[in-house]
């Protein structure tokens, strides 16, 4: 096996830019989209889960920070606070250390050389060994943003892998490029020295198109991409699935909701019961609201015909207590781009980095245009942005090169950045289909991007007429949480005080 990653690496990367396909987009991809909102206008989708491809700069420039402790967790939940329902009598023993879980030396080695592993995190240790145990049982499990999970399904990946047997073994599905890529960072960090091969599964941009029917079949071991290219590779009798022993859905909540990409998903799903009945489903997902529980539970039970285990932590566990969140009542919409101006943003300067989630693409460049005339260094980024400038936006963001970005909710979800301490809500998240009902979930996705890894962080929901307060009551109580008030948005020293109480001044 080989003892470099520079081979796997270049592999991946070499395979996604010469032989993906722009994939097209069904209309259950674009109905309800999460990710962006078009403001109210009808135009051609940009394909949140299937919005372009990747090549080896990607890989390589999106690189995980060596610094990062990644098991020092934001909120690391106490056993108590974890459910674990377990079917059949299959005995499971959590794992206290990494060695526990019968891993090979190269996966060992990975872990605490490259990803800088101590022990396995709380959720890691009750649900790997119901991944990693004999006979493989499905598993759907709810964990917090920033809580590990991430190693979870790709550990679970990786350790089913046959290094000799050079097929398609494990596929993992994302509901965002971004998502897919940073996936694909933390497997090719935590596979290292395994040989293991991998390729993202992400839609071709013009310069790296090639049709379908040209490229060679899929030999790589592991596949990660978006759930359109997939299917569409699926289709073209590229991506083998006979010898599929694990399945990941990442996002869960997300792939299998309605408006969300349940007719592509499922299709994966049958596909792959069709010619490999025993193949393990890992669904995972930091939220789970009761409709998708239940069909997520159904579709596993029904589809699959196996026992599943579940694994979920208590509603009111998920609040992410130690984000300090704040309200900001603010008189007017041009008030709130002089609220960040004249405090967020003098005040973020000193703390870290910030990011600011907006609803609409219109809103976004508003407010860009908007602090770049004050003199403000920002970057956006927006479902409509071609593949080539999210990339380096995000890029630049991660090294560093940018300290403030405006953002749809293209990036609420897993996106993973140390040294981001500040997320303003610049308009608060509310459901697509019902607009004075707010998107519990996407505000717990939104908050999570703060503090990552054990770091403090804040959080400034800017609030403006009665309908705003209305939505932060009900995210308020169905959180169980009461979110401090910053009594005056004039007052310098109340946001000061705000930060000092996060601790992050």
């Amino acid at each position: 096996m080989s003892d470099t990653a520079s081979s796997a690496a270049t592999a991946a990367a070499t395979a996604s830019s010469t032989t993906t396909e722009a994939s097209p987009i069904t209309k259950t991809s674009v109905v309800g989209r999460w990710a962006d909102e078009p403001d109210d206008v009808v135009e051609e989708p940009e394909a949140t889960s299937t919005s372009s491809a990747t090549d080896g700069i990607i890989l390589d420039s999106l690189a995980i920070d060596e610094s990062k402790k990644v098991n020092n967790f934001l909120d690391d939940p106490e056993d108590a606070n974890i459910q674990a329902v377990t079917s059949g009598e299959t005995p499971y023993t959590s794992a206290v250390r990494f060695e526990d879980l019968n891993l090979s030396p190269e996966l060992l080695k990975g872990l605490y050389v490259e990803m800088k592993f101590e022990r396995p995190s709380k959720i890691q240790s009750i649900s790997l060994p119901m991944i990693l145990t004999p006979p493989f049982k499905n598993l759907i499990a709810q964990a917090h943003n920033g809580s590990g999970k991430t190693t979870c399904f790709v550990l679970g990946m990786l350790s089913r892998v046959d290094p000799k047997l050079g097929v398609p073994q494990a596929l993992c599905i994302c509901p965002t490029r971004e998502l897919a890529i940073q996936n694909m960072e933390v497997l090719l960090k935590m596979g290292k020295f395994t040989g293991i091969t991998s390729e993202l599964g992400l839609p071709a941009d013009k310069a790296n198109y090639m049709p379908i029917s040209k490229r060679a079949p899929i030999t790589a071991q592991v596949i990660i991409g978006t759930p359109g290219t997939i299917n569409k590779w699926i289709a073209a009798k590229k991506l083998g699935t006979s010898q599929l022993k694990i399945l990941v859905f990442d996002e869960a909540d997300h792939m299998l909701a309605e408006g969300g990409f349940k007719e592509d998903s499922v299709r994966i799903m049958k596909e792959i019961v069709r010619w490999s009945p025993k193949c393990q489903v890992l669904l995972f997902s930091a939220t789970f609201n009761e409709n998708v529980k239940a069909f997520v539970s159904k579709i596993v039970k029904d589809l699959f015909k196996q026992e599943y285990n579940q694994l979920f932590v208590k509603k009111e566990e998920l609040s992410l207590d130690s984000v300090k969140q704040y309200k900001v009542n603010l008189p007017d919409e041009l008030s709130k781009i002089l609220v960040i101006k004249d405090k967020i943003m003098e005040l973020g300067q000193k703390v870290g980095q910030t990011i600011i989630f907006v609803k609409t693409r219109k809103s976004a460049g508003m407010l860009h245009d908007a602090l770049s005339g004050y003199g403000y260094e920002v970057t956006t980024i927006q479902g409509a942005l071609t593949q080539e400038d999210r990339d380096k936006i995000v890029k630049e963001f991660k090294d560093g090169l940018t300290q403030v970005l405006i953002s749809t909710d293209v990036l609420a979800r897993g996106f993973d950045q140390a040294q981001v301490n500040l997320v303003v809500n610049y308009d608060l998240p509310i459901r697509h289909d019902h607009q004075s009902e707010p998107d519990h979930e996407v505000y717990l996705h939104r908050i999570g991007r703060a503090g990552r890894f054990g770091r403090k962080g804040a959080v400034f929901n800017l609030l403006c007429g009665e309908r705003d307060n209305m939505i932060m009551e009900k995210i308020e109580r169905h959180f169980n949480h009461y979110v401090t008030e910053v009594t005056s948005w004039t007052d310098d020293e109340q946001f000061e005080d705000a930060l000092k109480k996060a601790g992050l001044m």
